[in-house]
């Protein structure tokens, strides 16, 4: 380590946020431009170059954090990027949207705050842009075999970068009409800018990756077609089916899934739609659901002018400490965690009623309620115990002229008669694509990664399972590989 005691003397010191009153009128990101170099060397120096890091088994992608802390505390940025990107194809996805379970498992974290890893991420993932140290890495020899990609997520991309980087000809399918999945229409741009997007996806390019976009697997080119028209193919089809809410008033005009809502707000940051017809603006906006998800609902409601938003979570408020029996380091904890939308939220008193920035905790929706023309007009809701049973004389009742469900994912979509059908590929007792050791599914040449095999995850378990799978499917097609597999399909974050 550069700093024996810089952990001792150095304060942690995060990336810091714009004003709430200037970021809410733009959708740029939340982050303060140019003020992350300046701290972050100093915060390198925090990491103590651990004997046993553990912050290594938290990141399923095995980061070498320790070794890009060292560097970047030395300003060696060259160096540090190739550590870097010796495990992660996509650092400036992580760097921004991953919750960082690296920094939970953090040694350091044990009894101080941890080190900034996400944000020392964040920093050389720039720096590797700004000094040209992302070039095309075109494979000196080829194959001979070529490769579906269904689905271009931070998976499916992955696995297309490493297995054209192998010199195999890679082709990714993609049903909308631009690439980049969830990256592109799921996250709003305030999270992530869509540069950093496009940068990568030139680059693929460039290394000769193949987009067929508006193709939808199963329709515009049939699973045998696929099949026979190339070596082997890997389905990265994330897991879309959207959890449903069963209770009175679903059918009312107004209560839509937050993934209708989500992509339409996001086309219209990239001007292919002059205004969303979902658009929050003026409204009084119900959330049903307290994750990420709904975080990102929050964020882009009061960007669009919300006249109120509220936060439904069924969960109760989390504690602002590890409780050291049940969550013990180095496992991720349940923590209370101010996003930047809810720090908005909460300056800007988008909901008065909730209890904490927008949010209503240990609360349920018992139904809803419209008026004459079959709009929602009212979220009806009851507090919870601890095991999410209703409590009596709890009952409230919220105005909500757009109501957003954002309760998550069960696993890929299975239409009648689309991909999987037609593939035949079997499920496993969670709804997610049934996979052996090797990513395998039980059709011959047909390979499962990402969230629609592992279930709803993070983007760092994505990339890290389309580094897997790549590896897998060179094995399959060559006999052996040399690209790395960070993770097997079992793997699943450390737990009690």
């Amino acid at each position: 380590m550069a700093d024996p005691k810089g952990f001792l003397t150095t304060a942690r010191q995060e990336w810091p946020r714009r004003p709430v009153g200037e970021r809410v009128k733009d959708w740029d990101e939340v982050y303060v431009p140019g003020a992350l170099l300046p701290l972050i060397e100093r915060q390198a120096d925090r990491c103590m170059d651990c004997g046993v890091p553990f912050c290594h088994q938290a990141c399923p992608l095995g980061n070498l954090i320790p070794d890009w802390n060292d560097l970047v505390s030395r300003a060696d940025w060259h160096a540090a990027a190739e550590r870097l990107h010796a495990t992660n194809n996509f650092p400036e996805f992580t760097g921004r949207l991953c919750p960082a379970p690296c920094e939970a498992g953090c040694v350091l974290a044990i009894n101080q705050p941890a080190v900034t890893i996400k944000n020392v991420e964040a920093a050389v993932a720039d720096r590797i842009w700004a000094d040209g140290l992302a070039p095309p890495r075109v494979p000196s020899r080829h194959s001979g075999k070529t490769v579906a990609v269904v689905g271009s997520g931070p998976a499916g991309l992955a696995a297309a970068q490493q297995l054209t980087r192998a010199g195999h000809t890679v082709a990714v399918y993609e049903r909308d009409d631009r690439v980049g999945g969830l990256l592109r229409y799921g996250i709003p741009a305030f999270k992530m800018e869509k540069h950093h997007l496009e940068r990568r996806l030139g680059q693929l390019a460039a290394e000769g990756v193949r987009f067929r976009t508006s193709t939808e697997a199963g329709r515009d080119v049939g699973a045998a077609e696929l099949r026979s028209r190339h070596d082997a193919v890997v389905l990265a089809v994330g897991a879309t089916a959207r959890r449903e809410l069963d209770v009175p008033g679903r059918e009312l005009r107004g209560v839509v899934q937050a993934m209708e809502y989500l992509p339409l707000a996001n086309r219209v940051c990239e001007g292919e739609l002059e205004a969303s017809p979902l658009s929050a603006a003026g409204k009084h906006v119900v959330i049903v659901g307290g994750g990420d998800t709904g975080a990102d609902c929050l964020g882009t409601a009061v960007r669009e002018g919300a006249a109120s938003v509220t936060q439904v979570d069924i969960y109760a408020r989390a504690g602002e400490a590890r409780d050291e029996l049940a969550e013990p380091w180095p496992t991720y904890p349940r923590l209370y965690r101010l996003s930047a939308a809810h720090e908005e939220a909460g300056e800007l008193r988008t909901a008065p009623l909730a209890d904490a920035d927008a949010r209503l905790f240990a609360a349920s929706t018992l139904r809803f309620s419209g008026d004459a023309a079959g709009r929602v007009r009212a979220v009806h809701l009851t507090g919870v115990d601890e095991r999410r049973r209703p409590l009596p004389g709890t009952e409230r009742k919220l105005r909500a002229d757009l109501v957003l469900l954002a309760l998550g994912f069960s696993g890929p979509e299975r239409a009648p008669g689309g991909l999987l059908d037609q593939l035949g590929v079997d499920l496993d007792d969670r709804g997610a694509l049934a996979r052996d050791a090797a990513f395998a599914t039980n059709v011959p040449g047909v390979f499962a990664a990402g969230d629609a095999g592992r279930g709803q995850s993070l983007v760092v378990w994505a990339i890290a399972e389309g580094r897997a799978v790549a590896a897998a499917v060179d094995r399959w097609l060559m006999g052996a590989t040399s690209l790395p597999a960070p993770i097997t399909p079992y793997d699943r974050p450390m737990t009690v």
